[in-house]
């Protein structure tokens, strides 16, 4: 389970990091203006705008790629231990890990 978490994190991060030199790369030299603030596009809210803008290479995408699986790395890694609690005919565990499953989707699907 810790190497699961390991891996995802440093999948993310490596994930993050190209977004980064892609964005500075393609940015480089731009001026910005903070005086107004700008939200990210409603592209990189959605699931289907950010698969469009991953296809065409914006860099915003793969860092908003990163993100998504840093935020998945602590639910598969409680859905691992589901499956693994299940194996062991654990059901106290189980239910328990099912629990938090519902927490972290409820989290994830009914936040504003």
């Amino acid at each position: 389970m810790g190497r699961l978490l390991q891996a995802g994190v440093l999948l993310a991060s490596t994930v993050v990091l190209a977004g980064g030199v892609l964005y500075v790369r393609r940015h480089f030299g731009s001026s910005v203006d903070y005086r107004t603030f700008a939200g990210e596009p409603a592209n990189l809210r959605s699931i289907s705008g950010l698969f469009r803008l991953l296809r065409a290479g914006d860099p915003a995408a793969v860092i908003q790629l990163g993100a998504i699986l840093l935020i998945a790395t602590p639910v598969a890694r409680v859905v691992f231990a589901v499956v693994g609690f299940a194996l062991e005919r654990d059901r106290f565990y189980v239910a328990v890990s099912l629990i938090v499953l519902a927490v972290l989707a409820a989290s994830l699907f009914f936040s504003s």
